[in-house]
């Protein structure tokens, strides 16, 4: 039997949702949610080691990338 996949909602403010619109614009993403998942994947993926936590450098440039994106 196939298993379903599952998603969540999740809100973005309007004006960074319509930024998000205007980038993916004539781009292989189809939505904001694509490029979104594709995003965080991407953030996701860099690996942090759980027991060494952030080191200052790693939470530097998680910090510039949510400024990138508008959450900061």
């Amino acid at each position: 039997m196939k298993k379903a996949n599952k998603y969540t909602t999740v809100s973005l403010p309007l004006p960074l949702n319509d930024k998000i619109k205007d980038l993916i614009k004539n781009t292989g993403f189809n939505s904001v949610s694509s490029f979104v998942t594709y995003v965080l994947r991407q953030v996701v993926s860099e690996g942090i080691d759980k027991e060494a936590g952030f080191s200052k450098s790693d939470e530097a440039k998680v910090k510039e990338r949510l400024k990138s994106l508008g959450y900061m």
